[in-house]
């Protein structure tokens, strides 16, 4: 081959063999920019959903958690028509409307109508805010149990259900429990600040102005939070083809009745004191409307940590604590609060007020933080069976196992306290009108962590 025939041979043959190509490379930093953006854009909405959720615990709990106020302020001030012992019902009926009504609409918004729900949660602001609106212009006292007791609870709940089904969602890989503790903490914020705003606007304006302006904030609060949350693709995808069939399989494990129960118990106690605590420092006590409304403050103030503390323990790696475990601290924590703190205060006893609602408020006020934990026991269980589980109606039923727990503590509260005026069970809180109450209230509690005999009884079996 000549010399010539070399050179030509050698300008034929590709000059770039053996080295990479350029286009491949600006691909994979093509790829690589889409896929930080993509995870950008991820936490930018699971940061406006986590901030959405918050900012709507104030509507949505602003009322329920704070109707002690309301209570008391009735006992100095009634002008309606019909029984002041009905007022005792309002607040607990309230949250028992609001969580038994919650597996209904979970159940609707998981799957079939879930590309509607920030539509459903608008339609819920504006029954919330009308609710309130005509609460104002009552005149007897069945007027409060319709329009705040129920029309305001169903609109809460119609805000906290898909709000919530998309909260789990958005953080359904990893930090559920966390998440759901940071919303719950926010709730106790709300429960702690609301106390002074609601009594100031009460002894300033009257029951019938502070309504008016408690519907202009729910309203205002509700509608742009509303709007941070959108419903994850997951579910709207879904919903284009034919709608899956909610996996019922959990409701033939125990598991979830013990639980279930448990909530029951709890909730039917833990109302008790929201309801009854205020008037029972301001007749009982003699402790001045401030000093009464501080002990409400201080009953939901301990909570913004223990909701964060509590998801901590069902979530975290390091030293794993099961959930009968974390919600028998709850239990049995809180029911020696009652039993100790709240039975033993005597007249002009503050102290003893103070501490009970510190350390009822933080065990008690946790419980609800624990679901998390709850739920991921029911996920193992299932994932041993090789069974589906939606964890979204989960924890609605789990929601609903609380509304009954809270209107049977409410519709007992009136006869227990009936049952106090007549009869003496001994001295300090015991021997008052509200000792039933205070009894009840730790008894309880304490069954509320009765599924940790449950898995003892299991082990024992097991040996």
């Amino acid at each position: 081959m000549t010399r010539n025939q070399c050179i030509s041979l050698r300008e034929s043959l590709p000059s770039d063999v053996g080295e990479p190509e350029p286009h491949d490379t600006e691909q994979d930093v093509f790829n690589l920019d889409q896929t930080q953006s993509r995870q950008w854009e991820s936490n930018r909405k699971r940061a406006c959903v986590l901030v959405g959720s918050a900012v709507l615990q104030l509507p949505i709990w602003g009322f329920a958690m704070n109707y002690g106020v309301f209570q008391e302020y009735y006992s100095d001030n009634w002008t309606l028509q019909g029984s002041q012992e009905l007022t005792g019902i309002i607040g607990t009926t309230s949250n028992g409307v609001m969580y038994l009504s919650m597996p209904f609409l979970f159940a609707l918004f998981t799957k079939r109508w879930a590309h509607r729900r920030q539509t459903a949660a608008l339609c819920g602001a504006a029954v919330t805010s009308i609710s309130f609106l005509l609460s104002s212009f009552s005149t007897h006292v069945w007027h409060l149990v319709a329009t705040q007791g129920v029309m305001a609870a169903l609109g809460c709940a119609l805000i906290y259900s898909p709000i919530t089904l998309s909260l789990g969602e958005w953080f359904n890989t990893s930090n559920r429990a966390v998440a759901y503790g940071v919303v719950l903490s926010c709730k106790n914020i709300v429960g702690s600040a609301c106390p002074f705003l609601l009594r100031i606007l009460l002894d300033r304006y009257g029951f019938d102005t502070t309504l008016r302006i408690w519907m202009a904030i729910a309203a205002g609060t509700s509608i742009p939070a509303i709007f941070l949350i959108p419903t994850h693709p997951s579910s709207i995808s879904s919903n284009t083809h034919q709608t899956p069939k909610i996996p019922w399989h959990f409701l033939k494990h125990q598991t979830f009745y013990i639980y279930s129960v448990a909530i029951i118990l709890q909730s039917s106690g833990y109302g008790i004191p929201q309801t009854y605590l205020n008037t029972y420092a301001h007749e009982v006590t003699l402790l001045s409307q401030t000093s009464a409304t501080l002990l409400l403050t201080l009953f939901n103030i301990p909570g913004i940590i223990a909701s964060s503390f509590f998801g901590y323990l069902s979530d975290n790696k390091h030293f794993p604590l099961s959930a009968t475990t974390v919600t028998s601290i709850s239990a049995v924590s809180s029911a020696l609060s009652a039993f100790l703190l709240w039975g033993l205060a005597s007249q002009g006893s503050m102290t003893l007020l103070v501490l009970f609602s510190i350390t009822f408020g933080f065990f008690a006020g946790g419980y609800s933080a624990t679901w998390g934990g709850v739920i991921t026991e029911l996920e193992l269980e299932a994932a041993q069976r090789n069974e589906a589980i939606d964890t979204g109606m989960l924890y609605g039923l789990l929601n609903g196992a609380r509304g009954i727990g809270y209107v049977s503590g409410g519709l007992a509260g009136v006869p227990l306290l009936k049952a106090g005026s007549t009869s003496s069970l001994g001295s300090f809180g015991y021997g008052t009108t509200y000792g039933p109450l205070i009894i009840f209230t730790g008894l309880s509690s304490v069954f509320g962590g009765w599924g940790l005999l449950w898995k003892w009884k299991q082990l024992l079996h097991l040996m």
